[in-house]
């Protein structure tokens, strides 16, 4: 399928949710076309989401893109360490969604999102499956307490260099226990060479779990001290509190999508988000399709599989 232009959003603001939150929103493509929502991954980093915008054919999609609490051009900033993160939970992002749904007045919408976009995709859709069309995940996860063992602990059977120095980078007491909230605390620190020590620790550790290895900031948002910051302190918050899920929610909810066409797309080399997780959802989704890609891992790049998989099921959807 073809890269397609991306379109200059036709409407854009900022909604109020609730608890002094404005979540920032923006409309792109054809005005009566069939409508679409990103939910963008992290969470904390909405700007992975625009290249995805290129996939839909801005002739046939309304397509939507907001950015969730405390990022991107959505107030308060979590970048901010004075801004509070008592009221950025999963509940509030899903029920800002439904609020935005209303907002612009749209009855149904198809979903899309990668990696954490991926959990909010399925969380919301499980508590508003009537507002659903379709759905297109990918890097599927569902942020359960498994998930996050092993993002922050069970990789070090891959990365025992990189969890070395993970490790080491929060106080010795910590090092065994819940390792996103140990470095939730240093991201909370009133001293700001703690927070900036702790924000590069951790993205190193996150980045190279992405990318196989490789984890030199050079060339990526991460270079920026600003997102470093604001993605781990989003990061380790929804983490450290297990995504602020029941346990097995969303694979035991999942009956509730019952109708509801989806495709699952996976990378057979995804490290820090394994198959399995992908498996499970799609054995309880009957009307998913699950395309797993035997060369990708964690990433939709320019051309590669994953990229042209959700292209591919964009086109079939519209």
């Amino acid at each position: 399928p073809p890269m397609h232009p991306t379109s200059t959003p036709y409407a854009e603001g900022l909604l109020p949710v609730g608890d002094n939150n404005h979540i920032h929103w923006e409309v792109s493509g054809n005005p009566s076309g069939k409508p679409a929502v990103l939910f963008h991954g992290g969470p904390g980093a909405p700007s992975n989401a625009t290249r995805w915008r290129r996939d839909f054919d801005p002739a046939h999609w309304k397509l939507v893109v907001w950015h969730q609490r405390g990022c991107g051009k959505s107030t308060p900033h979590a970048g901010d360490p004075a801004t509070s993160m008592e009221h950025n939970t999963t509940r509030h992002l899903i029920d800002d969604a439904e609020k935005l749904r209303e907002h612009l007045g749209i009855e149904k919408w198809l979903l899309i999102g990668g990696s954490w976009g991926s959990t909010l995709v399925l969380a919301y859709a499980e508590q508003h499956p009537h507002r659903v069309s379709e759905i297109i995940i990918a890097a599927v996860t569902t942020s359960r307490p498994r998930e996050h063992t092993w993002i922050t602990r069970g990789l070090a059977l891959f990365f025992p260099d990189h969890f070395e120095k993970f490790q080491e980078g929060v106080p010795e007491e910590d090092r065994d226990g819940n390792l996103a909230l140990a470095y939730n605390r240093l991201l909370n620190s009133p001293d700001p060479a703690v927070r900036e020590k702790a924000a590069v620790d951790w993205n190193r550790w996150d980045l190279a779990t992405i990318t196989g290895g490789d984890n030199d900031f050079t060339g990526t948002p991460y270079e920026d001290p600003h997102f470093r910051y604001t993605i781990a302190r989003i990061v380790t918050h929804y983490w450290g509190n297990e995504a602020f899920l029941e346990p097995d929610e969303i694979i035991g909810n999942l009956h509730r999508l019952h109708g509801i066409p989806g495709v699952l797309i996976h990378g057979r080399h995804d490290f820090g988000g394994p198959l399995q997780t992908a498996w499970e959802v799609a054995k309880g989704w009957p009307d998913a399709e699950l395309v797993i890609l035997d060369d990708a891992g964690h990433q939709a790049k320019d051309g590669n599989s994953m990229d042209l998989a959700i292209a591919g099921a964009i086109a079939r959807f519209r």
